[in-house]
């Protein structure tokens, strides 16, 4: 089990909370909350050891679109970088449509 941090900078406010995926085999559960400060911070918990450059390079990718305050918790079971993608743009609308829905 590998635990990794990473911070972002942020723009703006993030309007709710989101839960996104399940923790299964194969798939990932992002859970984001809206930050107090404008950083964006992700702490990925993962069962795949030795991944960190490329959990570094799709947040990148990502951060590059989002610039929300959010505190962001990813629990992976060997997601693919795709669906990693997938999960944080579900999360994004969610919370940026003010449902704090879940998926």
């Amino acid at each position: 089990m590998e635990h990794l941090t990473f911070d972002f900078p942020a723009h703006r406010a993030v309007g709710a909370r989101a839960h996104v995926g399940v923790v299964g085999s194969g798939d990932l559960e992002v859970l984001l909350t809206p930050s107090e400060t404008m950083q964006a911070r992700v702490v990925v918990n993962t069962s795949v050891d030795g991944y960190a450059h490329i959990w570094k390079s799709v947040l990148e990718r990502f951060f590059t679109r989002y610039d929300g305050a959010a505190s962001i918790e990813i629990n992976d079971f060997g997601a693919t970088p795709g669906v990693v993608a997938l999960r944080l743009a579900e999360a994004v609308e969610y919370s940026d449509g003010g449902q704090g829905a879940s998926a």
